[in-house]
């Protein structure tokens, strides 16, 4: 599984839906440099959410030679660099010509909503029990294999690669890597299982992609990557793209890269990310998850071909929400400014946001659903708003809690991570809602994190997992509940009472 190097550095790219960064870690866990770009979102229709593969591309490589040029700087060589952790924006498409490494159109990212009408037609044709019950997954846009199909129906270019036995079409760590190493074409088990096309458990016993779930949604089993582990030796970058052919040690999926971030090794530690959207996932270690609540079953991570899973649920809009409140309505400067405008009101005076900008995830899974704003009157302002928008996270959060918990996977502690966790005031009314110990790391980026301990492990740096979260993971700061029941109840009321409506 692992590779042998004398460096004692890792390199993470972290390939986010709104940036890209590079950061290089030191074996205790020390950031060395930070380097970071953003990435263009497109938006063509309503419903639909794009990106420019050869951006990703570029983007991925600049932050990458601007990583290896800050160490430079400070006087630390890049042959001490011993892999390329890999993490990476899930259930995104990508469609390129394997002849010439070219993209063939825009990829699709995980937001988008445009094969809500062909989930819909399989839902009714009676496959979602079949689905679930091989991949863990719900039928919904939101998964990568009717985005792969749509591609092939809808961009002549990609049909015309297809038939031609030219198509790749892969996530984004599979187009990263066949970029970096010049052919390599591959796809994390983690990263895999999110498309729809990968049963938890191969019935041949192999770890490669299920023949009757391509044939089901029309993907040419021709057109898709090598399934490989989350840590071992996947080849090297190209000596032209940073001066030296560094191996690539690491592939994950943002989600788990993050859940290994926050040290959640054991079954039943449960992690919450507040990024664009927000993931919450439950170690379940070598149990593979069957929900009746609505849940996803997903790899957790693949090592020397063992598999782990997690329990796992979906909030599609948590910081982009913010972002909406601070570009398209103007209430916020930054998102520095919500925490204070939400401290500044005893309440929401009645607002409640279901931030249904692009429908609802778990566990409702209703791709149709839209926003709503509800209770306002004249008294509102914009700090009622505000206050409403963040504590609409914990009330999403709450569903997913209830949910899990039905899954016989209850929380008794969640752990936060992401650019929104850095507000106390959402940690705090987090605390208060879930009725629950809330942990967050002083290091809240634990996508990289997670990316660079399966990296380091990879590398031959650390023996195990447990090994390198140990030696890499930081300090913590707890919030506890505060909040009276009777207040805790009013909220939740509230909250229902407007999910009706949207």
């Amino acid at each position: 599984m692992a590779t042998t190097t004398t460096g004692d550095l890792v390199l993470v790219l972290d390939a986010g839906t709104t940036s890209t960064r590079a950061m290089v870690f030191a074996r205790d866990g020390r950031v060395l440099v930070t380097t970071q770009r953003a990435i263009t979102q497109y938006y063509p229709r309503p419903g639909w959410v794009e990106h420019d593969p050869e951006e990703l591309w570029q983007t991925s490589l600049a932050v990458l030679r601007e990583a290896v040029a800050a160490l430079d700087a400070i006087g630390v060589g890049a042959e001490r660099i011993a892999g390329l952790g890999i993490a990476n924006q899930r259930e995104t498409v990508v469609a390129w010509d394997r002849t010439r490494g070219a993209p063939l159109a825009r990829a699709i990212v995980w937001q988008d909503r445009r094969t809500a009408d062909v989930c819909a037609q399989l839902r009714t044709g009676g496959h979602e029990a079949e689905v679930q019950a091989r991949t863990g997954l719900v039928l919904d846009p939101y998964f990568s294999a009717t985005k792969m199909r749509w591609l092939i129906d809808h961009v002549p270019e990609v049909a015309v690669a297809a038939d031609a036995g030219r198509l790749a079409l892969g996530t984004v760590e599979s187009w990263l890597v066949f970029r970096l190493t010049g052919g390599v074409f591959i796809s994390d088990a983690g990263n895999a299982s999110r498309t729809s096309l990968l049963a938890l458990v191969s019935s041949g016993g192999g770890s490669g992609w299920d023949r009757g779930l391509s044939d089901l949604f029309g993907v040419p089993a021709a057109a898709l990557a090598e399934v490989v582990d989350c840590a071992g030796n996947f080849g090297s970058l190209l000596p032209e793209w940073l001066g030296q052919a560094i191996p690539i040690t690491a592939l994950a999926g943002d989600q788990q890269a993050a859940t290994i971030g926050q040290g959640c090794l054991t079954p039943g530690d449960t992690k919450a990310t507040y990024g664009t959207g927000a993931f919450v996932l439950a170690n379940m270690g070598a149990v593979v998850p069957h929900s009746t609540h609505r849940l996803l079953g997903t790899v957790l991570h693949q090592l020397g071909g063992v598999r782990h899973y997690a329990l796992e649920g979906s909030i599609f809009v948590a910081g982009s929400l913010m972002q909406w409140l601070r570009d398209a309505m103007g209430l916020i400067a930054d998102s520095a400014e919500s925490a204070e405008l939400a401290a500044s009101v005893a309440d929401t005076g009645g607002v409640v946001i279901v931030p249904a900008l692009t429908g609802l995830g778990a566990p409702h899974w209703r791709p149709e659903a839209r926003a709503a704003i509800t209770g306002m009157s004249f008294a509102t302002t914009r700090a009622h708003v505000v206050r409403a928008a963040l504590e609409a996270m914990a009330c999403q959060t709450r569903d997913l809690a209830e949910a899990f918990a039905g899954d016989g996977a209850p929380w008794r502690l969640l752990r936060i991570d992401g650019g929104m966790s850095v507000n106390d005031w959402m940690a705090q009314d987090l605390a208060d809602v879930l009725a629950l110990p809330v942990e967050r790391p002083d290091f809240v980026e634990t996508t990289a994190l997670g990316a660079a301990m399966l990296a380091a492990l990879g590398a031959g740096l650390f023996a195990s997992l447990e090994e390198a979260a140990a030696a890499m993971r930081g300090p913590v700061r707890g919030f506890a509940p505060a909040m009276s029941e009777a207040v805790r109840a009013e909220r939740l009321v509230a909250w229902r009472e407007a999910l009706i409506k949207v």
